[in-house]
């Protein structure tokens, strides 16, 4: 009986996390405020974006789903950015000049902050890469991915549009 109870609960845990309940205990808290210099040059702020909804996400350029998925994202931000969309990149990378080369290789558009002390990523709870937070017009986390598979990109424009309807 034991032996079944410790399979039956790693079964529940498993189901749990790749539902993503466990992903993260942000949802539905208010997204915590943070401001880093971003790829033009300016700081930005997530405050400054209420009223919108945004997607923040965590990525670096050692990590071979985050490149994959960049051009997903750039396409996500140009199709909704006019109807109050907003897309942060948040690079980890120690040096944001490794960064700056990928997103212009890319051909990225949407702003890319740099957290190079991973203050910002601690406050989101990023573990691993990349990190996608959904996050609504008042400010409050709705939505938490962690990793990136092909086909992600479908389930993200789902929520997107479900939260600029609200």
């Amino acid at each position: 009986m034991k032996g079944f109870r410790k399979t039956l609960l790693g079964a529940f845990l498993l189901i749990f996390t790749a539902t993503g309940l466990a992903a993260s205990g942000l949802t539905g808290q208010q997204a915590p405020d943070f401001a880093l210099k971003s790829s033009d040059g300016q700081n930005r702020r997530l405050s400054e974006y209420r009223g919108d909804v945004v997607m923040i996400n965590f990525w670096a350029t050692w990590c071979g789903p985050c490149r994959q998925e960049m051009p997903l994202l750039d396409d996500l931000y140009a199709r909704y950015q006019r109807v109050g969309f907003n897309l942060l990149g948040v690079n980890i990378d120690d040096d944001s000049r490794r960064a700056m080369q990928m997103i212009e290789e890319l051909g990225v558009n949407f702003p890319v902050l740099f957290d190079e002390t991973k203050e910002v990523s601690r406050l989101y709870q990023v573990e691993a890469m990349p990190v996608t937070v959904l996050v609504d017009r008042e400010g409050r986390v709705r939505h938490v991915h962690h990793g990136y598979k092909p086909g992600y990109e479908d389930k993200y424009l789902t929520e997107i549009r479900s939260l600029l309807r609200e």
